[in-house]
């Protein structure tokens, strides 16, 4: 079985993963730009019961661009967003991939607000688009 570890920059605070993700997507729409301060957001949703989270968090609730809520989950030395959970997901735990700081981690398979991507941003082969 596959385990991985997410952190924040400083180290503070960790998630544990076990297991393969139950879906890779990465999300164009503008909160997510904003949140990461890049042209898109990249995570991987979890079973809630594959993860254990270490160290303190600080919790931010935004609505997003659909209407619905997720509260992120980030560390209150660094800003590190870690994690995140989405309302009406509540079985799931989404992590941002780029905490995992793995250069082999596997590609998205789905693109939300695809309408919103820049057009610089190329997919990969077989990503399901979804506007």
């Amino acid at each position: 079985m596959t385990d991985r570890t997410a952190s924040c920059d400083c180290g503070q605070l960790k998630v544990h993963c076990q297991g393969e993700p139950v879906r890779i997507s990465v999300c164009h729409c503008l909160c997510c730009r904003r949140r990461t301060g890049s042209a898109f957001g990249w995570q991987a949703r979890f079973p809630r019961e594959a993860v254990t989270i270490e160290g303190e968090s600080h919790e931010y609730m935004r609505r997003g661009d659909s209407g619905s809520a997720a509260r992120f989950g980030f560390c209150p030395g660094c800003g590190s967003t870690v994690f995140w959970r989405a309302e009406g997901l509540e079985a799931f735990v989404a992590v941002a991939v780029g905490a995992f700081a793995e250069p082999d981690f596997p590609p998205p398979q789905v693109s939300v607000y695809d309408d919103r991507r820049s057009r610089w941003v190329g997919l990969p082969p077989g990503c399901q688009i979804i506007d």
